[in-house]
């Protein structure tokens, strides 16, 4: 068995310490705030962010980096996409340049665009780095419900390292060497999910939200193809299956944010009543400065932009995306130029 350090107990890190713990490993699980990992240590429960889930006595909760990843064989990256540089640049002084980093947080970096395997690679230049990926909620995950995700590298023997580490009979893990195709999905997924959501609030109906999906994975092909991803990729749990699960389900805050603000709530109301980080907004944001950087057609990102970020009204968005000019979908899909 494995010692893995976990930075980030939010929903997703404390559901991963869980599959990982009943796997055998010994988990060291970091909270930012003392007073958290204290609370944590003391209920075996993280009632904010997954209640219900209990902690195997496997786990341990600490405030310290250095005893999370001293002699740690695998170092988990869970914090919010918006901290991960600054979490890269704190927990380098304590890593070893052969500890493998594996990041399971979704997003680009606002500022930059970058994908976030690349912010760490800026922090850590050294060290090993994998992705992991797909259709989870966190949710899900932590009550044992048969969930399955993609890690990837260029690194083939961290890919089955990682694969025998995280697999059991209920979280199933494939490799992809696409590392930048797995990124860009688990990124701009939740910026459609935000869509679906608003086409919810708005109440427009299934039909609606199945344009926007089938429609919005060739706008996420079109610029991952462009950033030198495979387009078969997202076609894959990464790309169209994580999309599937989070536009359509009630876990997915993303989702319940869109709904908010399709209801009439400005994004302000909408952060202040979800009370959790709502990763889409900032990725709005960093997917259109990309798109417009690298002259790529995303009208739904663009329509999602003005909507969160200019005052656009939801249904006179919706109504310029049905009205734009005529095209064949053959076209579109085939070469991801339209």
């Amino acid at each position: 068995m494995k010692k893995v350090a976990v930075i980030g107990s939010g929903s997703w890190g404390t559901a991963v310490s869980v599959v990982l713990a009943t796997n055998g490993h010994s988990v060291y699980l970091w909270s930012y705030f003392k007073e958290e990992s204290e609370q944590l240590s003391k209920d075996r429960e993280n009632k904010a962010f997954l209640p219900g889930v209990i902690l195997p006595e496997n786990v341990t909760c600490t405030p310290s980096m250095e005893e999370a990843v001293s002699d740690a064989d695998l170092v988990v990256l869970a914090s919010p996409s918006h901290t991960v540089r600054n979490v890269a640049k704190n927990l380098a002084p304590y890593l070893k340049k052969e500890q493998p980093l594996l990041n399971i947080a979704k997003g680009l970096e606002t500022e930059t665009q970058l994908r976030l395997s690349k912010v760490i690679r800026q922090e850590i230049p050294e060290n090993p780095i994998a992705v992991m990926s797909g259709p989870s909620h966190a949710e899900e995950v932590g009550r044992f419900l048969p969930t399955t995700n993609v890690v990837a590298s260029e690194d083939e023997t961290l890919l089955t390292f990682i694969q025998d580490i995280f697999m059991n009979k209920v979280f199933r893990v494939y490799t992809n060497p696409d590392l930048i195709g797995v990124e860009v999905g688990g990124a701009l997924k939740i910026v459609i999910a935000l869509c679906a959501g608003i086409s919810d609030g708005c109440g427009f109906g299934d039909n609606t939200k199945a344009a926007l999906m089938t429609r919005g994975i060739t706008e996420i092909a079109r610029l991952g193809v462009a950033m030198g991803a495979s387009s078969t990729t997202f076609f894959g749990l990464t790309g169209i299956g994580d999309l599937i699960v989070t536009c359509t389900s009630m876990h997915s805050r993303n989702r319940r944010a869109g709904i908010l603000i399709g209801q009439g709530k400005s994004l302000e109301e909408t952060l202040a009543e979800v009370k959790m980080v709502v990763e889409g907004v900032k990725t709005t944001e960093a997917a259109y400065a990309l798109a417009k950087k690298m002259g790529i057609e995303m009208p739904i990102v663009e329509q999602m932009y003005a909507v969160l970020f200019e005052g656009h009204d939801p249904k006179t968005a919706a109504q310029e995306l049905m009205q734009r000019e005529k095209k064949s979908e053959y076209e579109t899909n085939l070469d991801f130029s339209s």
